[in-house]
């Protein structure tokens, strides 16, 4: 495969005319020195331009001549440089914000949020942390993940609830990602907010189909989030008091002009507040970013990044919870020449929980981790033709648990699941071709491997089925053990190899329009094991293996996207199609909490998603914002193949769990003047399928409850206004401290949107009663933030 690569790109090089040559080099902000993505690089007057990549870096070949190259992005101001392109030459550019007069108030988003035209980038979100920070949100605490369900295709399990679903999409088929390293539970207190803290953020990406071929793994979406490098030019201080957290974060430069680091943390303090309450209950989370980086020279720098966050419950001494995450990447970027970029990475990231039951005197510990080493190039080989490739590799090593007594005197036996081990490699490359003036391609190829490693003995089951259906009883039942065979670490146990082709479109109309079609094969090996509506941190993951097939999903999409009166106005409207081989679904009554044969469990089904997203935003002016709709279906069929049986639901098409038939918010930000402003956000969507008790009857002088088809009813539709105020005292413009009061009302309106229904009697009359549950009415913050 290496020598794949190094005769693509001395073919594409003898390509190059010989009277052409490159202008190369890197953008920066200019206030803090933080690398700019997305900046566009360009020569006035040509079709000649790029993007700058994740590490602001940017290449341009061209014919010989005289050129004005233009360097532009929205909210910065315009750099214009003459050059004569007679060699190649390095240019590094600094850019700065516009400055704000006191009565002239223009706000605009950035170029990222607009709709791009020329790009074959399909069904991609990107939001500026600046916007995410206008947002009303719960309790004051700014959250990113909560943004991006105002964006088209992007839903949750309503409030309270931990991730975020992606067209039709499981919570597990989601790859998030914080400075390259995976991130397996996003949520602070049960999903009330997320682990990113907005202050240590750069830039985030949100991929929901068209998965470049450099990612791999899951099957609905990508989430690639970047941690700030540091402010290289100032000490600086970011922070803010909430009512229920504080934040605080440090940056500047270090190793002379060299280098840079950031020091970001958040804590919580309500459990202080419940403690004075004369409350024995407590939550709590805190979370810590960090970052440096070093320039080695100009070819060369190094980054070092991590991330640690805890969250710890005690419910009156007799119940406690701590989960967290922990990652840390070591990078390499290194230039090899004008044409030639390169990024190598060494990451480790780990997702442990344990809990404790005192009445039961016994503790539950358990953990994933994963070792990944990453080698990325991007070659730019003329104005028509750039190209990606690179290699990972990942090791996994799964904990599903482990229970421990904690005194001499617990009923509790010691017991350990067995652990699991996985090594997953891929190979990609990927081509972006412009073909002509309006029309550009991209166009990839991902090949992934995927090994279950031994290290423990493998059950097995009589006619290999670990489930049974039995007709006589109408249920599915666990399969008969005939035998177990021990297979040695070094031994694999079941092996995968698939192959992920990946291509898009783009075709101009004019300059204000184009139409983008694109398909992408995505390939996921790891599995979340739960049967709840959302993700709680006692869910565990598993790997691919011999009952167990890797699902392997194909989404279809087709766009047109516009933009309106100079891109002020802009508009992109999406259908899609996505179908998903091998997804598991779980029979009822399974246990999967300490159960060391998951697959007596499941059944192996597949699933579909399709629907048409529409996003308006208005980019310019003292109100910008957007209204984002999406009309989508949702379904799943699980048969019951070897197991007999017709499956789950008489192997009939029914509703997942993340199922919205409509799904609209409208968000707006208006700048009054420079002290006030205003932001705010109505959200609906149909509530999420359920399954409903449709009867009962008396068995022995108990009442036993029957139930409906799988997800075959709806809790009521959610919906809720929320507003927000930003407040700016008078300062002076030399004032090295700049603070700002933001006051928020969540849920103006204070509907009890419902988590959940449950069922039951009466205990007094002994009539059928049905008990709405809900997190939140209406909820006022205020906020202290500053800057120095």
């Amino acid at each position: 495969m290496k020598n794949i690569f190094l005769i693509l790109i001395l073919f594409t090089t003898i390509l190059s005319a010989q009277d052409r040559y490159t202008i190369s080099g890197a953008i920066t902000d200019g206030s803090n020195g933080e690398t700019v993505y997305g900046a566009s690089v360009f020569l006035e007057g040509t079709a000649i331009g790029v993007m700058t990549n994740e590490y602001g870096f940017y290449s341009i070949t061209a014919p010989r001549g005289d050129y004005n190259l233009i360097i532009s992005y929205i909210g910065f101001t315009e750099i214009k440089k003459e050059i004569n392109l007679y060699q190649d030459q390095k240019f590094d550019f600094e850019i700065l914000e516009f400055s704000t007069q006191l009565d002239e108030v223009v706000l605009t988003a950035d170029e990222p949020e607009r709709a791009i035209l020329r790009k074959p980038e399909m069904s991609v979100s990107k939001l500026n942390i600046k916007t995410v920070k206008q947002m009303p949100v719960v309790l004051g605490e700014v959250d990113i993940i909560k943004s991006l369900q105002l964006l088209p295709g992007v839903t949750n399990n309503g409030e309270g609830s931990s991730g975020f679903n992606v067209r039709g999409g499981a919570v597990d088929q989601n790859l998030v990602m914080l400075d390259e390293a995976i991130i397996y539970n996003t949520s602070h207190l049960f999903g009330f907010f997320s682990v990113f803290n907005a202050d240590a953020i750069k830039d985030m990406k949100l991929y929901k189909g068209g998965i470049p071929a450099r990612f791999g793994g899951r099957t609905s979406s990508v989430l690639d989030i970047r941690q700030k490098d540091g402010n290289s030019k100032n000490f600086g201080l970011t922070g803010g008091l909430g009512l229920i957290s504080s934040r605080l974060a440090m940056e500047g430069p270090v190793f002379g002009d060299r280098g840079s680091f950031l020091i970001a943390g958040r804590g919580s303090y309500a459990h202080l507040f419940l403690k004075a309450a004369g409350q024995p209950n407590s939550a709590n989370f805190y979370d810590l970013n960090l970052k440096t980086n070093y320039s080695l020279n100009d070819n060369n720098k190094l980054f070092l990044s991590g991330y640690f966050g805890r969250d710890a419950f005690d419910l009156n001494g007799n119940f406690t919870s701590s989960y967290g995450n922990m990652s840390g990447n070591l990078r390499w970027n290194h230039i090899f020449n004008d044409r030639l970029f390169s990024n190598v990475s060494v990451i480790f990231s780990e997702y442990d929980y344990d809990l404790g039951l005192d009445i039961l005197e016994f503790e539950w510990v358990s953990s994933i981790k994963n070792y990944n080493l990453k080698y990325d190039l991007k070659y730019y080989a003329n104005e028509q033709f750039k190209l990606d490739f690179g290699a990972s590799a990942i090791y996994y090593d799964f904990d599903p648990g482990e229970i421990k007594p904690t005194t001499d005197t617990s009923p509790i036996n010691p017991f350990k699941l067995d652990q699991k081990r996985a090594f997953e490699s891929a190979l990609y490359i990927n081509a972006e071709h412009k073909l002509s003036d309006n029309l550009t391609a991209q166009y990839g190829l991902r090949y992934s491997g995927f090994s279950r490693l031994g290290g423990q003995a493998m059950i097995a089951y009589a006619n290999d089925r670990p489930v049974v259906y039995n007709n006589l009883l109408g249920i599915y039942e666990r399969g008969t053990e005939v035998g177990e065979t021990y297979y040695g670490k070094s031994k694999s146990i079941k092996d995968f190899g698939n192959l992920e082709p990946r291509a898009s479109v783009a075709y101009q109309l004019n300059d204000l329009s184009s139409i983008k079609a694109g398909y992408a094969r995505t390939t996921q090996y790891i599995h979340l094991l739960s049967n709840t509506t959302s993700v709680t941190p006692l869910d565990v993951w598993t790997p691919s293996g011999k009952y167990i097939k890797p699902q392997i999903s194909d989404q279809y999409a087709l766009g047109y996207f516009r933009n309106f009166r100079d891109k002020m106005y802009s508009m992109e409207v999406e259908a899609y199609f996505k179908t998903t081989d091998n997804r598991i679904d779980y029979l009822d009554g399974s246990d999967l909490i300490g159960n060391n044969t998951i697959e007596t469990e499941i059944l192996n089904g597949e699933s579909r998603a399709y629907g048409l997203e529409f996003l308006a935003r208005k980019n310019e002016g003292r109100l910008t914002g957007w209204f984002a709709y999406t009309l989508s279906k949702s379904e799943q069929r699980t048969l019951g193949g070897k197991a007999g049986g017709l499956g789950i639901n008489d192997g009939e098409w029914y509703n997942t769990a993340y199922d919205r038939t409509h799904d609209f918010s409208i968000t707006g930000a208006y700048q009054l003047n420079e002290k006030w402003s205003f932001g705010t956000n109505l959200v609906f969507q149909t509530g999420r399928p359920v399954t409903y008790p449709n009867g009962q009857y008396t068995y022995e002088g108990l009442s036993i409850a029957s139930y409906s088809d799988r997800n075959s009813d709806r809790l009521p539709a959610y919906h809720r206004l929320d507003l927000s105020a930003t407040y700016v005292p008078n300062r002076k413009p030399d004032n090295k401290w700049k603070g700002e009061w933001v006051f928020g009302l969540y849920n103006v309106y204070n509907h009890k949107n419902a988590a959940s229904i449950s069922f039951g009697q009466n205990v007094e009359t002994g009539a059928n009663e049905a008990t709405r549950t809900a997190i939140f009415g209406i909820v006022p913050s205020v906020t202290y933030n500053f800057k120095f």
